[in-house]
Order: structure tokens, then sequence, then C-alpha cells
């Protein structure tokens, strides 16, 4: 079982940097892609970036490459999204998840068992 626990959200002018954060409970943690989703009011959960169990790679959404920055550290259970330059429409509630995603593609969330409460994350323009 693994229990993860976003932090780092808030409030941010268009063009600042926010870094959250994904600190999970559990042993096997270290052996999980680990990964963001968002969602904004009235649209549906979308992937934001993952990161294999080593964090050898990394996956970005198009809406954000080049932008953030998904990392892990093993060692102390967390997972890390740094966001950069960001715009208005990244405002939504983020996920950070976890699991062994076997069937499914890294962006869907089909392939991930365990999910955090979400962090507000809100963009003033």
């Amino acid at each position: 079982q693994v229990q993860l626990v976003e932090s780092g959200g808030g409030l941010v002018q268009a063009g600042g940097s926010l870094r959250l954060s994904c600190a999970a409970s559990g042993r096997t943690f270290s052996r999980y892609t680990t990964a963001w989703f968002r969602q904004a009011p009235g649209k549906e959960r979308a992937f934001v970036a993952a990161i294999n169990w080593s964090g050898s790679s990394t996956y970005d959404a198009d809406s954000v490459k080049g932008r953030c920055t998904i990392s892990r550290d093993n060692a102390k259970n967390t997972v890390y999204l740094q966001m950069n330059s960001l715009k208005p429409e990244d405002t939504a509630v983020y996920y950070c998840a976890a699991g062994l995603p076997r069937y499914f593609s890294y962006s869907d969330s089909r392939g991930y068992d365990y999910w955090g409460q979400g962090t507000q994350v809100t963009v003033s323009s």
C-alpha cells in the first residue's frame, strides 16, 4: 500500500514558478512509475508528466513541455514537479499518482493505482 500527499500548490502570477512535492509512504514506492495529473474546473483530468521508478526516463505532456520538470528522490520517497513560466491555463488541482502501468500508456490515468488528495495551483494573469 502506498499513500501519497501533495504539497507546494498556491497562488502565483503568470510567468512565476512553483515546485510541487509528492511525499509517499510505503517501502515499495521506489518500484512505481509516478505521475502528475491535473484537473481544471469543468474539465477532465489530464496528464502532466511521469517518471519511471529509477528516474532514468521522464515523459511530459505537450502542454507543459519545456516549462515543467519531473524528478524523484527515492531515498526521500518524494517526487517533484518544477513548474516554470506558469500560465493562467495551468490553473488546476494537481494530483500525484503512482502505479505500474503495464497495460496502459504512462499518460493514461487507468494505469495508476494510488492517488493523492491533490493540491490547488492558481495562476493569475
